[in-house]
């Protein structure tokens, strides 16, 4: 689906109202203590040292547009930029689905370099289609708790009842054999209590702001291996970007380099103290090996790959592009 075709004067309304207000409006679905509000804050504060007269007004917490609700505004140029978890748009776009898909990212190091290669491209061209471009590129990982026992290879799951954090990894799960009770993270925890889940799957910012650790025996931080790992970029407009001036580009710019560093860096934070707030607790830490996440990704592949090629007929370029990257 494209939207170019709908942007018309909203787009030059935009744009026009970028360079001459000098502001940009920025929507996302967190709160300011989040990291992905603190990568756009940075963002904005770098551009204002820059002294460029221009200006980004957040708007966090959902209170400018819904959390799934921001591509198609973007897209028409209705707000300036957002911070979007790439997938959410994978209804619009079926190649979107590959940045949340199990298997793809090991860990960190390999998300950067995914970032900086021919897959994202591809990304980046679809994207621009629709007027949009990356501003910052940005992944963040999570891992699995189980209640009772540990979760690191695909026999640990079997027969258990589990929540994932998306269709992908509802898919594979399901796979090796799993139950699959779909709800939120914040409905993780009493669901655990009341014995309803046996295990669960969600980013590591989740399991600990959602207290998992005080109902579960085992958790399965991100380390070296990793299954889920979910594309959070921060999108701009690209009419608006281009109706600036030069000078405000380059200034815009050289903030989101700095603001993607910046991420990359509190990414791993995150799961690092992720595994801190577990093990104080006295929850066991379990190190997924690279073995194990092999066997993990080969139940991908039958089962969430597999369904993402049938919507999708340049899915499979796509795909091994995105597996060529080590």
């Amino acid at each position: 689906m494209k939207f170019t075709a709908t942007l018309g004067a909203a787009a030059v309304a935009a744009t026009t109202f970028a360079a001459q207000a000098a502001e940009l409006r920025v929507s996302h679905q967190w709160s300011e203590g989040d990291v992905r509000h603190k990568v756009v804050q940075m963002v904005a504060d770098e551009v204002a040292a820059a002294d460029v007269d221009l200006e980004l007004t957040i708007f966090p917490s959902q209170s400018l547009f819904k959390a799934r609700e921001q591509y198609k505004p973007l897209a028409r140029g209705q707000v300036d930029a957002i911070v979007l978890p790439l997938s959410y748009a994978g209804g619009l776009r079926n190649a979107y689905n590959l940045t949340l898909m199990p298997g793809l990212v090991k860990n960190h190091d390999h998300a950067a370099r995914l970032n900086d290669s021919e897959f994202m491209e591809e990304i980046e061209a679809i994207l621009a289609e629709d007027d949009i471009m990356v501003l910052v590129h940005g992944y963040l990982a999570g891992g699995f708790a189980g209640k009772e026992e540990c979760v690191v290879a695909p026999e640990d799951v079997e027969g258990k009842q589990m929540r994932a954090a998306g269709k992908a990894f509802e898919q594979m799960l399901a796979g090796a054999g799993a139950s699959i009770a779909s709800m939120s993270s914040a409905e993780i925890y009493n669901a655990m209590q009341t014995g309803v889940l046996d295990a669960a799957n969600t980013s590591s910012s989740s399991f600990v702001s959602y207290r998992i650790y005080e109902q579960v025996a085992c958790f399965t931080p991100a380390g070296d291996y990793a299954l889920w790992f979910m594309y959070q970029p921060v999108l701009m407009n690209k009419s608006v970007f281009e109706g600036l001036t030069e000078e405000q580009q380059q200034a815009l710019m050289a903030a989101a380099e700095k603001a993607q560093a910046f991420y990359l860096e509190q990414a791993k934070a995150e799961d690092g103290e992720a595994r801190q707030v577990f093990a104080d607790n006295g929850v066991e830490i379990a190190e997924m090996t690279e073995e194990q996440f092999n066997a993990w990704r080969e139940i991908a592949q039958e089962t969430a790959y597999k369904a993402f090629l049938e919507g999708s007929p340049d899915g499979q370029r796509l795909l091994d592009l995105a597996l060529s990257v080590e």
